[in-house]
């Protein structure tokens, strides 16, 4: 027995895939591997039977009887448990396809690109003209190492670039969650002080409590030190000081790092809430596709050689975004049926060959 934990940490959608494979290759009769796993896409390619934990963190949890992948995933979204007649979350998480048709809310433009062009030591990345609107989530695909945070950052204003530019229409705010993180423990404060040194809003109104500090289970961290903060913990106030600026763009590299699956969908929500409610616009880099497909609205697709140079394509549509970026991994993505999550074929499948031979990589 091989017991695995949390496998797909800080590696990018390439790496997962080869290390589900490789998993699913270890095993045999006579061996068996249990894994703990946040990215629902990667733990529905490398099992056969899940397992749901639930409960109250940092209290008690309750291990949920054995099902079959595809059915114990979907009742997990669905937040009830048949066998145990058991409701595990009030609502059902769903994936709402009508937003993959459409490409932005506004035609209102926040902010534009011309063509970039930047080099760090050896590195040079290129990043073809783009554009923002009012209301849209950007999501950025791509390999580590290929200059998704480098890009963010020449948006956040924290690079300039060697050609191009970078043009805001009217007064628009920038409000930055950087990678890296842990400079955050360098305050010698507790966190509920740290939030109100930062935060634009009162953080005690029924508002902000209601949307940011209460799906963030941030309020019994108040009295804890900065530096005392765990890593899970530092990146739910990392993503609560930055949505508790006023701002017009929002710029999240890597959000669910650290974060498990419950946490990553509320997460994902509150982005889509905060662009919609104060019709601001995001940008997100992430390695896990579920949570890309779940909050955006167009892509960015990297490419390149990783450490040498790297190439940002424009913005696109989700699917077409997702269909360029996954014929380049190598792997194709099906619906489930059910609750229309993507899953992950596997390689050499019927479906998995009838959508290559289709060109259809992200149906």
């Amino acid at each position: 027995i091989y017991l695995i934990d949390e496998p797909s940490s800080y590696l990018d959608v390439k790496e997962r895939l080869n290390i589900a494979k490789a998993i699913r290759e270890a095993v045999s009769e006579d061996i068996y591997l249990v894994v703990v796993e946040h990215d629902l896409a990667i733990l529905d390619y490398i099992s056969d039977l899940v397992h749901i934990i639930y409960g109250e963190p940092g209290a008690y949890g309750i291990v949920s009887l054995p099902r079959g992948v595809r059915t114990g995933i979907n009742a997990y979204l669905q937040g009830f448990l048949k066998e145990e007649n058991l409701r595990i979350r009030r609502e059902a998480i769903t994936f709402d396809l009508r937003k993959e048709a459409l490409r932005f809310p506004s035609k209102e433009v926040f902010l534009s690109w011309s063509k970039l062009r930047v080099s760090l030591g050896t590195f040079k990345l290129e990043v073809l003209p783009g554009e923002v609107h009012r209301g849209e989530v950007i999501g950025i695909l791509g390999p580590n190492g290929i200059g998704k945070t480098t890009f963010v950052r020449v948006l956040a204003g924290e690079i300039i670039p060697e050609e191009g530019y970078v043009e805001k229409r009217g007064s628009i705010d920038i409000s930055y969650k950087p990678q890296f993180i842990s400079y955050l423990r360098e305050n010698d404060i507790t966190v509920l002080s740290y939030l109100r040194e930062v935060s634009d809003y009162d953080i005690s109104s029924s508002h902000i409590r209601s949307a940011i500090i209460k799906p963030l289970d941030i309020e019994r961290l108040y009295k804890r030190k900065m530096s005392e903060l765990s890593g899970g913990e530092l990146q739910r106030i990392a993503i609560a000081s930055t949505m508790l600026k006023k701002a017009e763009i929002y710029l999240f590299d890597e959000p669910m790092a650290y974060l498990d699956v419950e946490q990553r969908f509320t997460v994902a929500k509150m982005i889509r809430r905060i662009c919609d409610e104060r019709e601001s616009a995001a940008f997100v880099v992430e390695h896990d596709l579920i949570m890309q497909s779940f909050i955006a609205n167009s892509i960015i697709v990297f490419g390149g050689e990783p450490s040498e140079n790297g190439l940002a394509n424009a913005p696109m549509s989700l699917r077409k975004g997702m269909n360029i970026f996954l014929r380049d991994v190598g792997i194709t993505i099906r619906r489930d049926k059910e609750t229309k999550r993507p899953r992950i074929n596997r390689e050499g499948s019927w479906m998995d060959r009838y959508q290559k031979s289709h060109g259809i990589y992200y149906l």
